[in-house]
């Protein structure tokens, strides 16, 4: 009887072990796609997933009148480790009448600079996000407020620069840092519906006027040789504000 007894315990020890790891494998394994709201540090988010949490633009919209599309065939190869030919980021093109040096560019988010080089026309700055570090924001051709070194923080909102000139647009890029590698992410896809509401008002219906799909892009190829492209494509390449 007593040996029942022990047989009957012991299976039971055996059926609650099992059952519990079960029930803390299934909660794991969505543990970097779910924020933990006790937490005062959010769990980064998986590579397919893009949380839109930009809300301060990076440059005066009012001054602008066309933005390329991500994928576009405007510029140059600009890809990631998982696509080539092609321009994952945005141009920002004024107005004629404007005066480019006049446009202000602000740090999209709060964050640390990354890395900081002067280009032809000037300053490169990539910012690290706070909230997100495996999100890097790239603002290309900017005439510096003040000097900025690696490892200096930048608060959203704040003015960082002037664009340098007519000689070149004004152009932001954003990787998302995964295990796989670097990946090109829209600016448009990581702002929140407020800061999108700014080009809704411009005539924008939505994210993806800004954006031609992987699909289409490779349906409708672009010649590289190097950096430079041999051709645009025949898909639009740019969205206008109206």
């Amino acid at each position: 009887m007593q040996h029942k007894v022990r047989s009957l315990f012991f299976h039971f020890f055996i059926a609650l072990c099992s059952l519990s790891f079960f029930s803390c494998a299934s909660r794991n394994n969505n543990a970097d796609e779910i924020a933990n709201p006790d937490s005062n540090t959010p769990l980064q988010p998986g590579p397919n997933v893009i949380p839109q949490f930009v809300n301060t633009d990076y440059i005066e919209l009012n001054k602008i009148y066309q933005i390329s599309k991500f994928r576009s065939g405007i510029g140059h190869d600009y890809s990631d480790d998982f696509e080539h030919c092609r321009s994952m980021k945005h141009y920002y093109q004024p107005f004629d009448s404007v005066n480019w040096t006049s446009i202000k560019i602000f740090s999209p988010v709060t964050g640390t600079v990354d890395r900081i080089f002067e280009e032809w026309a000037g300053t490169q700055i990539q910012i690290k996000s706070d909230q997100y570090p495996n999100f890097i924001f790239i603002i290309f051709h900017v005439k510096l407020l003040t000097p900025l070194n690696v490892g200096n923080k930048v608060t959203a909102g704040n003015q960082i620069g002037t664009h340098i000139g007519s000689q070149t647009m004004s152009d932001i890029a954003v990787v998302q840092v995964t295990g796989a590698g670097r990946k090109m992410i829209s600016y448009f896809n990581i702002m929140t519906d407020a800061l999108f509401q700014n080009y809704q008002q411009r005539g924008i219906t939505s994210r993806n006027d800004f954006i031609i799909s992987k699909e289409a892009r490779d349906a409708d190829p672009i010649n590289c040789n190097g950096e430079t492209f041999g051709s645009s494509g025949t898909i639009s390449n740019w969205s206008v504000l109206k």
